[in-house]
Parts: structure tokens; sequence; C-alpha cells
């Protein structure tokens, strides 16, 4: 088998390295890939980013299977492409990716459908947004309505901030991809007390396999401080996310999401990534949804996984109703010879997780996530081990050494029997591995060590 990863990011790193250890395949294509893709022996990266040219390559190639790691292709419509072309792949329609692409729509669609999300309005008019915050007081919650690299969200202490964010978000200058509409456009909700964790699943229509979970570290600084970034680290489990948590998530969130999708005709298809508000009393509300994995959580997710990545993520490209033959995937505990029919083949599969801890540290360039300096040499670059691993983001190779060549340069990950073990072994990791600027926080995982 011949798989294609979209994306340049240390979650397509980590996708490629856990699908690759697959004996079904013959190669991994990562487009367009990073440094570390580059010189992994068992990927091959391909300079292409253009979807037309991407389809293309992938029908000239034969590519049997294309997973979808960004926001940015999905919300242009890559999946749509692909199936017209009759190629498979994994990952949400345009219409239903717009459950991240646009805010304003995935908050209206959670009232719609009776989401526990917080409070909100939205506007495109800049003195309408100022006299709300002005109303409601700080602390509040500014975002952006379209994409922003995760960095579209500005949890105001106070009205300045909230007032700057308005200013900024509905700016020309703000880095943000407009929605479909075409308008710039700002969400503003209630702050929500409580503790946030990640809860990603793999869905197909009304089908739904649910991931690890995970605690992602959104601020700069240590201790939660500073800018929001794209992610500055993770671990998983997150214990946050008690089984009854776990229960009421799928119960309240994730099987109305999916059957609110299916009934305005957008059936949702691929990774459904809910960022959850847990109260001290276990009551849980909807932050966002992202249509994709989440970077840095599916580093640490997939030192965790046991289960043959690239079977899981076959079977939930396929068809729903298509018969499918057990013995295709023994190691997910499907049986031997019967040719059986179910809703989907995801509601046949129970994924491995190892049971220990794993955590990763994103290291960071100068001046993110702001302004980005790239070009530094990263002056050592050690290998990973049996329990830790550096997946690459914004890296390239140049005249023989490694070069920043982006806002997060890498993610160490390693395993541990607990949070403060895999932080220890991470961490020691962390310390061999220089270049000019570096940032990164000390504290990834303090949360569960307190």
């Amino acid at each position: 088998m011949k798989v294609l990863v979209i994306g340049s990011g240390g979650r397509e790193h980590a996708l490629a390295w856990k699908i690759a250890q697959s004996p079904k395949l013959q190669c991994v294509y990562v487009a367009p890939g990073n440094g570390g893709t580059a010189s992994d022996p068992k990927m091959q990266n391909v300079p292409l980013s253009d979807v037309q040219d991407l389809k293309h390559w992938a029908l000239e190639h034969a590519i049997d299977l294309t997973v979808v790691g960004p926001e940015g292709p999905l919300s242009e419509g890559v999946v749509d492409v692909w199936r017209d072309a009759g190629l498979r792949i994994v990952g949400p329609t345009r219409a239903a990716a717009q459950l991240e692409s646009s805010k304003a729509f995935s908050k209206a669609f959670m009232k719609r459908h009776k989401i526990p999300t917080a409070a909100f309005e939205t506007f495109s008019d800049a003195s309408l947004a100022h006299a709300y915050v002005e109303r409601l007081g700080a602390p509040i919650v500014v975002k952006a309505d379209g994409l922003a690299a995760g960095k579209g969200v500005v949890v105001a202490e106070n009205l300045g901030q909230a007032h700057a964010a308005i200013d900024h978000m509905l700016s020309t200058n703000a880095q943000v991809v407009v929605p479909q509409g075409g308008e710039a456009r700002v969400v503003i909700e209630a702050f929500l007390e409580g503790e946030e964790a990640s809860f990603m699943v793999l869905c197909h229509g009304l089908s739904a396999l649910p991931l690890a979970t995970s605690q992602d570290h959104k601020r700069l600084l240590d201790k939660d401080l500073g800018p929001n970034t794209g992610g500055m680290g993770a671990y998983s489990p997150a214990g946050v996310v008690t089984p009854a948590v776990h229960a009421r998530v799928m119960r309240e969130i994730i099987q109305p999401t999916l059957k609110g999708m299916m009934s305005e005709g957008m059936p949702f298809t691929g990774f459904l990534y809910a960022g959850l508000m847990i109260g001290p009393k276990g009551d849980v509300h909807t932050l966002e949804f992202n249509t994709r994995l989440g970077d840095p959580e599916t580093q640490p997710m997939m030192m965790r996984l046991k289960s043959d990545w690239f079977e899981v993520l076959w079977a939930a490209s396929a068809e729903p109703h298509a018969p499918h033959t057990l013995e295709q995937f023994p190691s997910l505990g499907m049986g031997h010879s019967e040719v059986m029919q179910s809703a989907h083949p995801l509601d046949d599969i129970e994924l491995v997780w190892d049971r220990r801890v794993s955590l990763g540290v994103v290291m960071a360039a100068h001046g993110y996530p702001e302004k980005v300096r790239v070009g530094d040499v990263l002056a050592s670059l050690p290998l990973g081990g049996d329990s830790t691993q550096v997946f690459h983001a914004g890296t390239r190779r140049e005249a023989g050494h490694w070069l920043t060549a982006g806002g997060r340069v890498l993610c160490v990950c390693a395993l541990g029997e607990n949070v403060a073990q895999a932080s220890q072994s991470a961490y020691e990791l962390v310390d061999k591995i220089h270049f000019e600027g570096e940032q990164h926080r000390t504290d990834i995982g303090w949360r569960a060590k307190h």
C-alpha cells in the first residue's frame, strides 16, 4: 500500500511515523513534508501543496489512501476533490469542515443542536462588538471567525485586551483566513472556569471511534501565561477526563454533533476534535471544534498507540455498509474468515494503547508566535529511542546542517510510568538540543503533577 499524508508540521511527521510502522506499507509520502520526514528512509517528501496538483500526482502514483493533517486543505475542499476523482481519503468535506473554518458557523450549529458551549454573539461591526464587550465586562473571550493557525483566540483578562483583539481581528492586517461568507467577523463569548482537555474521535457518519485523551498547553510561557500559540506541548492521557466525563462527552457533545451534521446534509467523516472546558463539578462545555487532529496532541498520542494505524485509517475511509472481510485486519481483533455487514467498519475496532503516559515538549523558534525568525542552525539533534522520539515541524536540511524553518521547530516526546517520569525523560532530551533563540516551556504536564 502507498499512503499520502498532506501537511508539513509535527502532527504530520507523527502520523507518517506511525503509519509507516504497518507491515502493509510500501511507502509513506508526505506533501510537502519537513526536514524530519525527508530524512526518514520510510518516507518521501512530495514538494507540492496545491490541491489540484496533488490530486494529479496521487492519481499518477496510484496512492491507495490519503490522510489530511492541517485545516487549510480541508477548508479548501481537498476531500471533495479526492472523492470526485475516486481517491480514498480520511477527512471531512468542505461543508463539514466549517465546524472549524468558521467559528460563527460552529457556535450557531452548537446552539441549534443544544450542544453545551459558552454563551456568545457574532459581530462584523467593530462598534457593536466593542459595545457588547463593555456591557459584559472581562474576563471575556474574543475569537476570529476564520482560520488563524491556532492563534485566533484571545482570552482577554481586561477590557483593554478585548478591545485590542476586536480591532486586530477585524482589521485587514489580521492573519486570518476569512470564511466562505467573505466577511471578517469575531465571535465574543463568555469566559468559562475549569480545566481544558482535548477530546478527539475518528468518525464516519454516525460512527465514532474515541482516541486517547490529551491536554494541550496553548500559552507561550510557564503556568499558562503569555500569548496564545498553536500549542507548546501536550500529554496523554488527560486525567481530568474521567470515565464519567468521557461518557458525558460522547453522549452530550460527540453524538449530537454527528447527528446534527447528518441531519443538515453534511455527514461528518475524518477526525473531530472537541476542545473541552471541564468544570469543577464535572460539567462539560465545548470551547471549539477542530476538524483534524490536534498539534501537538497527536505527537504524544501516536507514541502511545499500539494498533496498526494504517488499518484503522483504511477502515475509517470505507463507505458505510460496505462488506469487509474480518481477516483483512487481524491486529484489530476482527476475526479470520467470514464477511461481516455493519454500520461501518469503525464500529468493529477497539484501539490498543500503551498504558504509560506520553508527554511532548514543543521547541519553538525565536520570536514565536509573532515575528518568527528562520534559518537558525540546530547545533545538535539527537535521535529518539525506544521510549523517546523527536518529531520535526519547522525544520529543513541544507549543506549538511539542520535549520529552523518555522515557528514550532520540534516536538520532543517521551513515555513514562507517570507524568513526572515522562516529563523528566522528555526534558532530558530537550536539554541536548540547541539553536539560537530557542523557546520552550519547562512545565508541560504541570496540572497533572499537582
